[in-house]
């Protein structure tokens, strides 16, 4: 069976093509960005260290400037830029309208996991729409399809904390923060997690990790 899709019918209107999702791939992880105006990041700067992987750039339409470790290469049509190192920094930053590119990425010698941050993107739009109760239900339902799970553990208690279920909520922060101690400077001052201030546990937790 053929599985065709064209990137202008599934963009998400964030300009995400969650492709590796759609397709369920597992093989490898591949995605498409694209940006509705000039000057607009379509992939922030970031690493792959975590991940460990070597990373394809192809820009499909438009202009943009795809910038690793400093050195910058414009990119039209055709352009692929190859990022072997996970070290290095990189980022791609539209020049014209409608710029859409392609990342392909993986592990050299290791079967591809899919990371977190693919939930965490569908995520963070039903925060800013107070849809707490549907993102709780997605949470729940991908924390156990990754392993870097820290962040969906922390936006959990966040959805939980805006719900009004306490004891959840510091259930999974304190899994979150035992995970990943660079969440404690969040969680200092996020505003979704301001229900649980004055709570003794809540209070243990963030003293625990200031030294």
């Amino acid at each position: 069976m053929v599985e065709t899709t064209h990137l202008s019918d599934s963009a998400r209107e964030d300009g995400w093509n969650p492709l590796r999702r759609q397709f369920d791939i597992k093989a490898f992880g591949v995605n498409a960005w694209t940006a509705g105006e000039a000057d607009a990041a379509l992939i922030s700067e970031h690493d792959e260290v975590r991940s460990g992987h070597e990373e394809l750039y192809v820009l499909v339409s438009g202009k943009a400037t795809v910038t690793v470790d400093g050195e910058s290469v414009e990119a039209v049509p055709g352009t692929a830029v190859f990022v072997r190192d996970p070290e290095s920094k990189r980022s791609v930053t539209a020049l014209v309208p409608a710029t859409t590119v392609l990342a392909i990425g993986g592990k050299p010698g290791e079967a591809y996991v899919p990371r977190a941050w693919e939930t965490n993107a569908l995520i963070f739009p039903l925060f800013g729409r107070g849809e707490f109760e549907e993102a709780r239900r997605q949470l729940t339902e991908a924390i156990d399809c990754y392993e870097d799970r820290e962040a969906l553990l922390y936006n959990l208690a966040c959805a939980e904390a805006r719900l009004g279920e306490t004891d959840a909520a510091l259930g999974h922060l304190a899994e979150a923060l035992q995970r990943s101690d660079s969440l404690i400077e969040l969680a200092r001052t996020d505003e979704d997690l301001d229900p649980l201030r004055g709570e003794s546990r809540f209070d243990e937790l963030i003293g625990a990790r200031t030294g």
